[in-house]
């Protein structure tokens, strides 16, 4: 079954499914790059999707930056194997330390953990925001040679209010998604 565009995201809080326009196919990945791995894996053998769209929310690490905004780049910022391989790289991998969107201009910084303090190595890599599944479901994309976009709303500032903050505006998101899906689905 071919599907024209795939939606992933990882919690029904974030996005629910009878929100969306009828004959878009949602997955849900759950948390963490594992989990979006494997869902986004079995998703594009499912669904052969044209594109994939990833929703989720965000922490920002770029003071500037607010509401939602279209990722162009994202890497990996938990991966810290030195000194084999400069931070977010996997070292002996020939896989891209980073992958490029279809569109965007913000970068997303991916890890397994829940950002709650300053790092200033996101800083130097001049992440805007960090998740938790991105790389996980771009780096599946690169694998199947399936483009990918992915807007991210942000939730908190990443510090230490940001699990409350995130619990607060988990679900604030949708409206301005789904906005710009008809954007996305009109061209």
């Amino acid at each position: 079954m071919t599907t024209e565009l795939l939606i992933i995201t990882a919690l029904e809080t974030e996005l629910k499914r009878d929100a969306l326009p009828s004959g878009v196919r949602l997955v849900y990945s759950g948390v963490g790059k594992i989990n979006a791995t494997l869902a986004t894996s079995k998703a594009i053998a499912q669904y052969s999707p044209k594109q994939i769209l990833n929703f989720g929310t965000a922490g920002k690490i770029n003071p500037q930056v607010n509401g939602l905004l279209e990722i162009g780049k994202v890497i990996q910022r938990d991966m810290d194997a030195e000194p084999l391989a400069p931070r977010g790289k996997t070292p002996f991998c020939a896989l891209p330390g980073d992958y490029h969107s279809v569109s965007g201009d913000y970068i997303c910084g991916s890890g397994d953990s829940f950002v709650t303090a300053q790092d200033a190595w996101l800083i130097t890599q001049k992440i805007d925001v960090v998740d938790m599944e991105l790389f996980a479901i771009a780096a599946v994309a690169y694998q199947f040679n399936t483009p990918w976009r992915s807007f991210k709303y942000i939730t908190d500032e990443a510090n230490a209010d940001a699990g409350q903050e995130w619990h607060q505006k988990v679900n604030h998101g949708q409206e301005l998604f789904l906005e710009a899906l008809t954007k996305v689905m009109s061209v």
